[in-house]
């Protein structure tokens, strides 16, 4: 903990499959945190309705509340309220999959208040090379830039997990539940 400070650990798992490799090491970062005695939050994107933006601009309008009715109202509480925030994808076709690409664009109504928050990001990949996952990491490092301070604090590349639980036979479970015992 920093300076003995609980902090509050918000989990964003882009994993379309429950206990998919991503989704796996978010459990490990969770239980890290909790072991540290954080407050922590992990948010299955697949469970929730999360609709696109549709670029209306109807939050700018009315002071930042989105038009769509669905779940993302309640996340984007859950980051703005948050310290530290992990954001965990899957790799497909060199990028991020398209529920946490959906979650991202519609933060747009309120992404000028998610201030100040430590980012971790957990990326994994069938591909056994490291460099597979890059675009994927700077598409999320693309959204951090937009946010005001905001700060990188690590990054999980998850490389050689083809088939659900194959990170399970490796030591990214470990690495993961490290990450997550740091804060």
């Amino acid at each position: 903990m920093e300076g003995g400070i609980l902090m509050r650990v918000l989990i964003l798992s882009g994993s379309p499959r429950r206990h998919g490799n991503s989704d796996l090491l978010c459990d490990e970062f969770m239980r890290g945190a909790i072991d540290a005695g954080h407050e922590v939050l992990k948010v299955f994107l697949r469970d929730k309705q999360i609709n696109y933006c549709m670029a209306c601009d109807g939050c700018r309008g009315n002071g930042g509340r989105c038009v769509i009715k669905d779940d993302m109202a309640d996340i984007l509480t859950q980051m703005i309220l948050s310290d530290v925030i992990v954001m965990a994808s899957p790799v497909y076709f060199y990028s991020m999959d398209a529920q946490m690409k959906t979650l991202i664009d519609r933060t747009v109504a309120k992404y000028i208040k998610i201030i100040d928050k430590d980012f971790y990001f957990i990326v994994t990949a069938a591909d056994s090379n490291p460099q597979a996952l890059k675009p994927t990491v700077e598409g999320f490092r693309g959204f951090i830039d937009c946010l005001e301070g905001a700060k990188e604090k690590g990054v999980l590349y998850g490389t050689g997990v083809w088939q659900k639980g194959d990170a399970l036979k490796t030591d990214l479970m470990i690495q993961a539940y490290e990450m997550g015992k740091s804060l």
